[in-house]
């Protein structure tokens, strides 16, 4: 790769930098492409003894991390210390998470890395540093669009068997049902098939669009939104010529006969998408973030608090959303 992969901290407590420093160990078995870590090189060398992990670090600028890479895991400092403990948050790490994540994507927009790839925040920890976002996702999209109108940020789960968007992502369950809309659903799943034709290379993507209700609302009987809301909606994406199917029975999408008829789940809520993914590919998940004019993938899964620091945490995910962040960045949009 001509530009790296920029890799955030994380939450410092979390499993985030035991993920980093064992991805980079795996680098050459698992042919990862050249990536470097954005934080405090102090602190990840604590944390590499912690683990008794034999690495070194190479204090660097984004621009010679590749350099770096095959001797040394690369570090960009951010300016701001991490001193908590692992599974033990404390007042440095929301300051340290938040500029790791702001440092990558100036990278990113700044043509210094091909693609931000985040380790896990604890949003629970954020918010007691007066963060404002539900998420990575809204933050990102923020970030995106500095002293302008933010994109829509669209959260997909890839991996190689199931890929899923939730049309409302993190909102209690009471209020994503309120905001879903037909209009909402349109504009998800066009930004969906965009990005699916522009960076994995899928000429016409097919949608499987679910249904709100048990049994996609059984023709009214367990609820109006189906007919009302999700019906119309695939109707227009059909007629904007996408290949759409629904509202279907959320319960008979994701059995292996289903995933082979469609390209993408377009799911109304959170758990509706995310609970059958990460039941068939916990540790082959990536998420996605799309909508956005840079590539961000990503783990999918949280901090693991009562894990970090003990050696048991497993990087596949994060090897996974480094290789998928290269394949994206080096397709043609």
């Amino acid at each position: 790769m001509a530009k790296p992969l920029a890799l955030t901290s994380g939450e410092p407590a979390g499993i985030g930098p035991d993920i980093a420093i064992g991805a980079w160990l795996r680098r050459n078995e698992a042919r990862l492409p050249p990536f470097y870590l954005l934080g405090d090189r102090d602190f990840f060398a604590r944390r590499a003894k912690a683990l008794g992990s034999r690495i070194e670090f190479a204090d660097v600028g984004a621009e010679g991390a590749c350099a770096a890479f095959p001797d040394a895991l690369p570090v960009v400092a951010t300016g701001k210390k991490a001193t908590a403990k692992p599974g033990q948050p404390n007042a440095t790490s929301a300051e340290a998470a938040i500029a790791s994540i702001r440092q990558a994507v100036d990278d990113v927009v700044a043509g210094r890395a091909a693609a931000v790839v985040t380790n896990p925040i604890a949003k629970s920890v954020l918010y007691q540093a007066g963060f404002r976002h539900p998420g990575h996702t809204e933050f990102l999209a923020e970030l995106a669009s500095p002293g302008g109108r933010a994109p829509q940020p669209v959260m997909m789960l890839w991996s190689p068997v199931l890929a899923v968007v939730p049309v409302t992502i993190h909102l209690p369950l009471r209020e994503a049902i309120t905001l879903l809309s037909s209009d909402l659903i349109v504009s998800t799943a066009r930004i969906a098939v965009a990005d699916l034709k522009a960076r994995f290379g899928i000429a016409r993507p097919r949608l499987a669009i679910s249904g709100l209700n048990p049994h996609a609302g059984e023709f009214g009987t367990l609820g109006s939104e189906d007919e009302e809301i999700v019906a119309p909606a695939v109707a227009t994406l059909r007629n904007l010529g996408i290949e759409a199917r629904g509202p279907l029975p959320a319960d008979t999408m994701f059995h292996e006969a289903a995933r082979k008829s469609y390209d993408c789940a377009i799911c109304m809520y959170h758990d509706q998408a995310l609970i059958p993914i990460k039941t068939i590919a916990f540790d082959d998940a990536v998420n996605v973030t799309l909508g956005l004019p840079f590539i961000r993938t990503s783990p999918d899964h949280g901090t693991a608090f009562d894990i970090a620091g003990s050696g048991k945490a497993s990087p596949a995910s994060l090897m996974a959303a480094l290789r998928l962040a290269a394949r994206m960045a080096a397709a043609k949009p």
